[in-house]
């Protein structure tokens, strides 16, 4: 315990975990990246049993971005002083999960270093009466976009959303806070159900601990507080990694945002700009011409780097261009100049630089704030991470049009057989670079330079397209429609019919909402769980 606790004073601030990298070659960059492919394991839990075989901490690691659980996703991913062939040897060890692709860089990855996702969905066992209403369908949501909604999974779906738990924060309600983090909720594991039961009961830490997923970050985190400083809830609070508990402030921001979308569309239609609209300023406005705003954004600048394998999703600003942070207030002169669409529309998520439409919809972010207790322009604490109005705020596209938009009606016969080629597949049929003789090369020969290897890996990567870093033109491009052959009523021998979509959205944008308008239906946590 004593020597465990004498590496961990001389390692202090480190960020990364350097165990065993104490004879790291010079020639080698610091970082490993590799390729991440997972099946039904968001990033956190990937990388959470990665570094548990590894032996090293999950703060080593770096990426630009979690991705969905309930998908199969590829992203790239940064460890500090890890050789290649050692996490190649863990394939054999995985399931759900294939590293592959290994390069030595001299830079890890931070937090929203990506434009975007590249998504590939197929909707099995589609039932019209017509090609033609699918056809409607898909092509108004490629010409028309939809509204720009933060997705189920930023509020979580158990039945203690993590809005509620940041509005409970910004009140400063520290003990209840904890206590709606730690208490049984509904449609968990029986396993956690079992461990927040007893310690409601028992009020164990230790005996909660022992019987705790590991993956419950939060939780752990405030339980191991708690024990060391009985009663000091707000410590507890702060003992979660930062940006996991900025996670709930953001959703609550986040719900404020959806709820002001959905009166601008229901007040003020979705065809046209009105007066007291927010926009973002055009690349010839000037701040004194036309009243634009800067809201001197640093959102993203706080974060720790130590805390970025436990981010959720911060808030992202949109990026027309380089003046991504100047916004000013429709004006009558504007609209009678055509010179904005519905397109350029913003709504804020709520902060001290940010301003707020000159029309009804203003009121409310006003008034739901009210109700939940809470005042956006006055702090009722001293905690700066838990107030709203120590946060600078941000501004979202109300509409998202998808971009390189595609679509293709296929038939099927066996609901089991993929419809869909993952990347795991294309890495397959792309020519691996041995990376294991890179190591020995580097190491035994003091004059090889390490960058063959990143040019290597370049050319490799530009076959497997995951996510969108060079793609910021792309809805410009015309929907790409296919030739398909009549598949209604082609099941007379049993073939059903599925919609294959391929988009790109930028990064913060959720696919789920896209689907929404493409099927018109809800995407409430109720109506979720009767798809399950």
């Amino acid at each position: 315990m004593g020597r465990n606790s004498k590496k961990r004073k001389e390692r202090g601030d480190n960020p990364f975990d350097s165990r065993g990298s104490e004879n790291w070659p010079e020639q080698l960059g610091k970082f490993l990246r590799f390729h991440l492919y997972k099946e039904n394991k968001d990033t956190q839990e990937a990388l959470g049993l990665i570094s548990k075989m590894l032996g090293i901490l999950p703060r080593s690691f770096g990426f630009a971005g979690t991705k969905d659980k309930r998908s199969v996703s590829t992203q790239r991913v940064t460890v500090f002083k890890q050789r290649a062939s050692k996490l190649a040897a863990l394939n054999k060890r995985l399931i759900g999960i294939r590293l592959g692709d290994f390069c030595y860089v001299k830079e890890g990855l931070l937090l929203g270093q990506l434009l975007g996702n590249r998504f590939t969905i197929t909707l099995r066992g589609v039932v019209v009466d017509s090609e033609d209403v699918i056809k409607a369908s898909a092509n108004s949501l490629g010409r028309n976009g939809f509204i720009n909604y933060f997705g189920l999974q930023r509020f979580g779906s158990g039945s203690v959303p993590t809005h509620l738990v940041g509005a409970t924060l910004l009140r400063g309600e520290w003990k209840s806070a904890v206590k709606m983090i730690l208490d049984p909720r509904e449609g968990e594991r029986n396993e956690i159900s079992k461990a927040r039961e007893y310690y409601k009961e028992t009020d164990d830490i230790d005996g909660t601990l022992r019987k705790l997923p590991r993956h419950l970050v939060a939780e752990r985190a405030i339980l191991q507080c708690l024990k060391k400083c009985p009663g000091n809830y707000l410590q507890a609070l702060k003992a979660i990694p930062r940006t996991l508990r900025m996670m709930y402030v953001h959703s609550y921001q986040s719900f404020l945002w959806n709820h002001a979308a959905s009166a601008r569309v229901q007040k003020h239609g979705t065809e046209h700009v009105v007066v007291g609209d927010l926009v973002f300023c055009k690349g010839d406005d000037t701040e004194k011409e036309l009243g634009c705003v800067n809201p001197e954004f640093e959102y993203e600048s706080s974060n720790d780097a130590d805390d970025s394998s436990h981010l959720d999703e911060v808030p992202e600003t949109d990026h027309p261009d380089g003046r991504h942070n100047l916004v000013k207030t429709v004006t009558a002169a504007d609209i009678n100049s055509g010179k904005y669409t519905i397109d350029d529309v913003v709504l804020p998520l709520p902060g001290s630089r940010v301003i707020y439409p000159m029309n009804d919809v203003a009121e409310v972010y006003h008034h739901l704030a009210e109700k939940d207790g809470i005042n956006l322009t006055e702090s009722l604490h001293n905690v700066k991470e838990f107030s709203i109005t120590s946060m600078t705020g941000n501004y979202r596209r109300v509409f998202q049009k998808p971009m390189d938009f595609e679509w293709e009606l296929l038939t099927y016969i066996d609901g089991n057989k993929p419809l869909a080629e993952t990347d795991l597949d294309k890495i397959a049929k792309a020519k691996l670079v041995n990376i294991v003789k890179e190591e020995e090369a580097v190491c035994g020969n003091k004059e090889k330079d390490p960058s063959d290897c990143m040019k290597q890996s370049e050319s490799l990567s530009k076959d497997i397209k995951l996510s969108t870093e060079n793609n910021e033109a792309a809805c410009a491009k015309e929907v790409k429609q296919p030739h398909v052959e009549s598949v209604c009523g082609a099941d007379s021998q049993g073939k059903q019919m599925a919609l294959k979509l391929g988009l790109t959205l930028p990064s913060s944008c959720y696919a789920t909402m896209a689907i929404r308008e493409l099927l018109k239906t809800s995407t409430s946590v109720a109506f979720h769980k009767t798809l399950n």
